[in-house]
């Protein structure tokens, strides 16, 4: 028999595919509210940043709905024939965003070092178009995609526009694309938007520790945002407390093994 090469799981998958197998055993009724985000953590013994992504996971399957100033219910498991998304190889958006936190901040560095005239004046252009993009209702998503190319080309490494390029567009999948609608909305374009100018501002002043501060900041805000509680509180707890909540008849046990 031939010998497999074993693949090391992300950690985010085992803990989706805990969740997932106690769903479709019934120790989850559906209909029912999964425990907060924070007793589920602690249960398992993980980080919410993990936790965070499983549950991403199991609601892009279908396995899981999120409703906003609620909380999370179980839905009936979908039919095989049901499941759109092969997420086995898709990478955590937020271990995403870490990744693009350490590799674009030195980046960043390098463009303002580097970057001749005409490359800094493309980043520009690319920050200029989010701006009108946003103004006009446009979604700024691919002039965003365009600031950050040409922040790497303008170091002048081929690898590196691969590299930040591949990075990029990994948040165009399923999983980011899913935790992105929970937060997305013109406050947080408009933030995003600041951000980006306070690492064009170091550009311009040719000031690489500005300019690498200035990019791990706005990654370091991204991360937060997207590690926020999914369940938005809205000051009223008593209504989110009443809200129905069917308990199964023994505790499930959630440990990773």
């Amino acid at each position: 028999m031939p010998i497999e090469a074993i693949e090391p799981q992300r950690l985010y998958r085992q803990i989706s595919d805990q969740l997932r197998k106690l769903i479709v055993d019934g120790e989850f009724a559906v209909g029912s509210r999964l425990p907060s985000e924070r007793e589920l953590s602690v249960q398992l013994g993980v980080s919410r940043p993990s936790l965070r992504e499983a549950l991403i996971a199991l609601e892009v399957e279908g396995y899981i709905e999120v409703r906003m100033g609620s909380g999370i219910y179980v839905c009936a498991p979908p039919m095989q024939r049901e499941l759109r998304h092969d997420l086995s190889g898709e990478e955590g958006p937020l271990e995403l965003i870490r990744a693009r936190e350490m590799i674009e901040g030195e980046v960043a560095y390098a463009a303002a070092q580097h970057g001749s005239k005409q490359q800094i004046a493309a980043v520009e252009e690319a920050y200029a178009l989010m701006i009108a993009h946003a103004e006009a209702g446009i979604d700024p998503l691919e002039a965003d995609r365009l600031f950050h190319i040409r922040l790497a080309e303008a170091t002048g490494n081929s690898v590196l526009v691969g590299l930040v390029t591949q990075l990029f567009d990994a948040r165009l999948g399923p999983l980011f694309e899913r935790l992105h609608s929970h937060f997305d909305g013109t406050r947080v374009w408009q933030e995003a938007i600041e951000e980006h100018g306070l690492i064009m501002q170091a550009l311009r002043e040719r000031n690489p520790e500005q300019a690498r501060a200035a990019m791990r900041r706005h990654m370091d805000i991204a991360f937060t945002r997207y590690s926020a509680n999914l369940i938005r509180e809205y000051g009223n707890r008593q209504q989110q407390e009443s809200a129905p909540r069917k308990r199964p008849a023994r505790k499930p046990t959630l440990q990773l093994k």
